[in-house]
């Protein structure tokens, strides 16, 4: 009996592994009860505090259920640190812990091993039953000394929580760390700290995927304000700001709503994605958007809804910790007290930053608040504004109604600060910053926070119109006239700058309404040149700019160049060289200002090409096409001379060539085509040259070889395998039946020198253009985030161009890997001839134009056939 006795009673191992599955099974069914909850709850702020209160107190029952039966130290503590010991915790957040233990003397354990075999034991615990721990294990001493040198542990101690273990030990702890915290080491770490984090997700709360937590505007921002508020003993809540003075009632309510949002978004994201992620990637957004209840309409989808709300929320939050880090380091820094020097009746100079008056300055006198700006634009040696200066701003909102905007004084205070010498871009980023902007400019408001779900634009309509301000104004600036000397020439001899200020401001201005917002904002600047008593010729030009800020960006990339109508159709939309300058000017800073992948050196030559073309047609030049292609055989001679070319060696290749070749083609391109092909007019086989482009970027490729239906497929299918981009491609057929297609490619490849690159490139499309055989099945490139999340339907026009010779075929899908080369294949399956193609790119966007003939163009049922395996080819 007492043998069997002992057999049926458990081990302690047993035992501890039952209590373990227990535990285990315990916080599963735990949190994800909680977490149910919530995903059934409606979308509320306190919805997301109870969860995230609710989850750490689930937690810390788990925690201190492993720490009783596990086998630690005596006298040792367990704290909760970082955002679980602020008493945070979101559904897949880490959990972070520290294992605070005692000196070996105090704890009567001398057996290291056995304490750090009980240690392990805990933690390992802690992930049996699904706890995601970050665990450090330190003495006092460790802890002091590791925050010390690193002011990231400092702000994780900082929000420390003891959870179980010895009261005396943590209280200790605490003591000594708080006498060894410096606040205003604190402050000065955090604040670059604070920096570099912004500068890391790009300076903006407008990300069109922001980390609601890291982001500008983000959780972050509000948690280091709280962090240096604690660690110069101003408070540990927002209430104890406001308390202390350092808070409005109305900035209390403020950062409470807004941080109750952003708690809330980021608590969805989780459950959403089921992970820890705290980016509002396309891929989710929609899903969260529907999680709060959004539903999509004709005018935008879902997730614009949300990230409209998410924005306003961000701007808000990036307001007030402006306002209240600065409230705080004055405190800390003692520099309220800072002598100040006075500008005039209304503000001062309070060591750099303007300062108001009076608190009440603003009430008094609403005049002052534009004029804050006009001043800050005006006072040398100011480089921002106080915080009293920003609260009296942010407190002033409600007084900028419509009274306010249609107030003569304002209108004209407004004007002298986009015509004032410098200064524009930081002032206009200012007022938007402080909500004054969309204020005055109601229409300006409208767009502020808009997504552009167009896979070209990367920034939010409001962020992009001062991108594009900002470029606008950098032409002006000598220091900036190295970037784009052209483009600063022409502004040099510019007046009255303002004018392209007005049309950057208001180009985009009707994003989002539905329609043509060229012409809605067309009506908008029209409407404020009316108000603002802007002379006539400078508010038609302005209008102009608004309503055709497209215009020449099209022409330029989508239209044949060469062709005298393309180039006298669109003098006959400038009329003057002003216009044209202007337009220019405006074009260039609006494509550059979308995305910093969507400009590169052939768009800009082929801008700057249609503006010294239609230049040449406003000065009454006649188009002659012979006379033009006279003069460019002779600059293409004195080229070859250059190169100590026999005279005459161009002949054989020349005789061979049409106009049209000539036409479509530059000197420069005409002599280098001359020397690379002298010896080979009939050879019989390919021949492949490459060169640097003129352009800038990338590679110039000729290829000239007994043409074949398939030749145009085969050069793509190449240059697609190889990871090249074709930005351009001109395609002559020689009257002997010879191919010279010049291609403008640009490849991510930067690890081998240009030469290399050109003898690779030379070597192997030579070698492809020799294989026999059907052609080589286009790659199947994986597509981004933003191309899955944002589909561009594929579209596919054919028609006749004005002549009836030619055809134009127009396509534009989502970009993708082999997109041209799938193109290619379905044109060399129907043996049409392209003569011409201009191939953009808008960001993640492609829309393509080709030049094309061919006997199966004339029969209607091929035309469909081939138009629809295109659309087969550009949707796969």
């Amino acid at each position: 009996m007492a043998v069997g006795s002992t057999a049926a009673q458990a081990t302690p191992v047993q035992d501890g592994a039952a209590r373990l599955a227990q535990l285990r099974a315990q916080f599963r069914q735990g949190k994800q009860a909680l977490l149910q909850a919530f995903r059934e709850a409606r979308p509320t702020a306190a919805a997301a505090t109870r969860l995230v209160r609710d989850l750490c107190r689930h937690v810390d029952q788990a925690l201190v259920g492993l720490w009783k039966q596990a086998d630690l130290p005596a006298g040792a503590a367990l704290v909760a640190v970082g955002g679980y010991g602020r008493g945070e915790l979101y559904p897949y957040s880490d959990v972070d812990v520290l294992v605070l233990l005692p000196d070996e003397t105090e704890s009567g354990l001398q057996d290291d091993a056995a304490r750090k075999a009980g240690i392990e034991g805990f933690i390992t615990a802690c992930w049996d039953i699904g706890l995601e721990i970050g665990s450090s294990v330190r003495s006092v001493q460790d802890c002091l000394d590791e925050a010390a040198r690193d002011v990231t542990v400092q702000t994780a101690l900082l929000e420390s929580r003891l959870l179980c273990g010895s009261r005396r030990l943590y209280q200790r702890f605490r003591k000594a760390f708080d006498a060894r915290l410096d606040a205003r080491a604190f402050l000065r770490a955090k604040t670059l700290e604070m920096r570099q984090r912004h500068q890391k997700y790009e300076d903006t709360p407008y990300s069109l995927e922001p980390n609601c937590k890291e982001s500008p505007g983000g959780l972050r921002d509000l948690q280091v304000i709280m962090w240096v508020a604690k660690a110069a003993g101003l408070g540990r809540t927002w209430s104890a700001l406001a308390a202390r003075g350092l808070m409005t009632p109305f900035e209390l309510k403020q950062v409470q709503r807004n941080e109750a949002l952003l708690r809330l978004i980021r608590a969805r994201l989780h459950v959403v994605a089921g992970r820890r992620e705290d980016r509002l990637v396309f891929d989710l957004q929609t899903a969260v958007a529907e999680s709060f209840g959004y539903q999509p309409t004709k005018a935008r989808r879902a997730s614009e809804a949300l990230m409209h709300r998410y924005y306003w929320a961000a701007k808000a939050v990036a307001q007030l910790n402006l306002i209240l880090m600065l409230n705080i380091e004055e405190r800390i820094l003692g520099s309220q007290h800072t002598p100040m020097r006075a500008i005039d009746e209304q503000f001062l100079d309070r060591d750099g930053l303007l300062e108001v008056a009076s608190d009440d300055l603003y009430e008094r006198d609403r005049h002052a608040i534009l004029r804050t700006f006009l001043v800050y634009q005006q006072t040398p040696g100011i480089k921002g504004l106080s915080a009293r200066t920003l609260r009296a701003l942010y407190n002033a909102r409600g007084l900028m109604d419509a009274e306010f905007r249609r107030d003569p004084v304002n209108r004209a205070t407004f004007m002298q600060i986009l015509q004032q010498p410098l200064g524009q871009t930081h002032v206009l980023r200012l007022m938007n910053q402080t909500s004054v902007l969309g204020r005055y400019l109601w229409v300006f408001r409208r767009i502020v926070g808009r997504m552009q779900h167009d896979l070209f634009h990367v920034y939010t309509v409001d962020q992009h119109i001062l991108m594009v301000l900002r470029n606008v104004r950098r032409f002006f600036i000598p220091e900036h006239a190295h970037e784009y000397p052209f483009c600063s020439q022409l502004a040099s001899q510019f007046d009255r700058p303002y004018v392209l200020y007005v049309a950057a401001l208001f180009h985009d201005v009707a994003k989002g309404r539905g329609g043509d917002h060229s012409d809605l904002g067309a009506i908008e600047v029209r409407r404020f040149c009316r108000d603002h008593g802007v002379p006539k010729e400078d508010a038609r030009l302005i209008e102009f700019l608004v309503q055709h800020h497209l215009t020449m960006s099209r022409v330029a990339q989508k239209e044949d160049l060469s062709d005298p109508e393309v180039v006298a159709g669109f003098a006959r939309l400038v009329q003057t060289e002003r216009r044209l300058t202007a337009l220019y000017l405006l074009t260039v800073a609006d494509i550059r200002g979308t995305s910093p992948k969507v400009w590169n050196g052939w768009k800009g030559k082929l801008l700057e090409d249609l503006y010294r073309l239609t230049l040449r047609a406003l000065g009454g030049a006649q188009p002659n096409l012979a006379a033009e292609i006279e003069t460019r055989k002779q600059e293409a001679l004195q080229m070859l001379a250059l190169y100590s070319m026999l005279p005459g060696v161009q002949e054989p290749l020349w005789q061979t060539l049409e106009l049209s070749y000539f036409a479509r083609h530059e000197a420069a391109d005409i002599a280098w085509h001359a020397r690379a092909l002298w010896r080979h007019v009939d050879a019989g086989y390919a021949v492949v040259k490459a060169r640097p482009s003129a352009a800038g970027d990338g590679l110039q490729v000729v290829v000239y070889a007994p043409d074949q239906d398939d030749l145009f497929a085969r050069i793509c299918g190449y240059f697609d395998s190889a990871g090249f981009n074709i930005l351009d491609a001109r395609i002559h057929t020689t009257r002997t039946g010879y191919a010279l297609d010049t291609f403008q490619v640009i490849t991510t490849n930067l690890d081998l020198h240009h030469r290399d690159l050109i003898s690779l490139v030379e070597s192997q499309l030579l070698q492809a253009l020799s294989r026999d055989g059907p052609l080589p099945e286009p790659s199947r490139g994986r597509l981004s985030r933003r191309v899955k999340s944002f589909p561009v339907q594929p579209r596919v026009s054919l028609r006749p161009d004005e002549r009836a010779q030619r055809w134009l075929l127009t396509v534009s899908a989502s970009d993708r890997s082999g997109l041209l080369y799938s193109i290619a294949r379905v044109l060399a399956k129907y043996r049409i001839n392209v003569q011409l193609a201009k191939i953009t790119t808008l960001g993640e966007r492609v829309e393509d134009t080709f030049l094309i003939d061919g006997p199966a163009l004339q029969q209607s049922k091929v035309q469909l056939a081939m138009e629809s395996d295109l659309l087969d080819a550009l949707a796969d």
